[in-house]
């Protein structure tokens, strides 16, 4: 009896750690889980940069960061060889972007291009998530004001609102995959009375852009704009650009061709002269460098 009493408690003990076990298990992968259902994932990366090419993405600069940004654009490709190619030539927009919070951002910039002063902010309303909200896509609004300061248009006729435009725009994005997102960008426009021979001063246009990561640095992005044929200025065709976005530490350099010479919204959307088909294919870089003017953020 005692050996046969002996055997009976060695196999409770057995059997009930096992159980015990199992069921502490279960209840720890309970409350894992529990816990992450009542966390917010948000979407991270889903363009590299606050810029597909010239177009704003859905991306903000953090809460202190400031970013420096030089553009530059060449002259066409098909100018030929006595111009290198249109490497002789070039325009150049210097910009600084500001973020005010990890959801609202501002900039201003100067272009050679018309001689232009452009600002913006940029307020992300809604954010992709999963979790606790479960958010299919992330929302940006995007209001743009350039200013052409040509003298050529100096006159006594030409007033200081015949010089202004005024860009407003929606950014529709989602992260589909950890290497594939897309961007749709519905566009209003209200154009200056100097710039381009407009016959209608509000142009409405869609924008779509995508962005495929390619390694840990390095994308390739692709951006085209689409105008009503009615808005449409004579002699104005859509942009379509290439670009590739390369990261190095605090600097982000993008490598573009696109048939825009304007790096401004109104300008490379609604002014832009030039095709692929004819060989009107810009060369352009952009330099980014940014700086932490506060505390380092934490990550969320």
């Amino acid at each position: 009896m005692p050996i046969k009493l002996l055997f009976s408690v060695i196999l409770f003990f057995t059997f009930s750690e096992n159980i015990f076990s199992q069921d502490s298990t279960d209840l720890m992968n309970q409350l894992v889980n529990q816990s992450e259902k009542n966390k917010i994932h948000y979407a991270e990366n889903t363009f590299k940069y606050t810029r597909v090419v010239d177009g704003h993405s859905v991306e903000n600069l953090h809460k202190k960061v400031l970013d420096v940004r030089i553009s530059h654009r060449f002259d066409p490709i098909n100018s030929g060889i006595y111009n290198f190619f249109g490497l002789d030539v070039a325009v150049m927009r210097l910009g600084f972007d500001y973020g005010i919070s990890d959801n609202f951002m501002i900039g201003v910039g100067h272009s050679v291009y018309q001689k232009t002063y452009d600002g913006f902010f940029k307020w992300r309303i809604l954010r992709q998530s999963t979790g606790a909200v479960n958010m299919p896509i992330t929302l940006s609004f995007v209001p743009t004001i350039a200013i052409n300061t040509l003298r050529q248009f100096d006159s006594g006729k030409t007033t200081f609102g015949d010089r202004v435009s005024s860009v407003f725009q929606l950014l529709i994005a989602r992260k589909f995959s950890e290497t594939f997102s897309l961007q749709l960008m519905p566009t209003f426009i209200h154009a200056d009375n100097i710039s381009f021979d407009h016959i209608k001063q509000n142009i409405i246009a869609i924008g779509i852009a995508g962005t495929q990561k390619v390694s840990k640095r390095m994308n390739v992005n692709v951006e085209y704009y689409y105008q009503l044929p009615e808005d449409q200025a004579p002699g104005a065709h859509n942009v379509l650009s290439l670009g590739i976005d390369l990261g190095t530490g605090g600097h982000v350099f993008q490598l573009h061709f696109t048939n825009s010479l304007g790096m401004t919204e109104k300008s490379f959307i609604s002014e832009t002269p030039g095709q692929w088909s004819d060989g009107d294919i810009m060369f352009g870089f952009n330099i980014s460098r940014v700086f932490q003017l506060g505390e380092k953020r934490k990550r969320y």
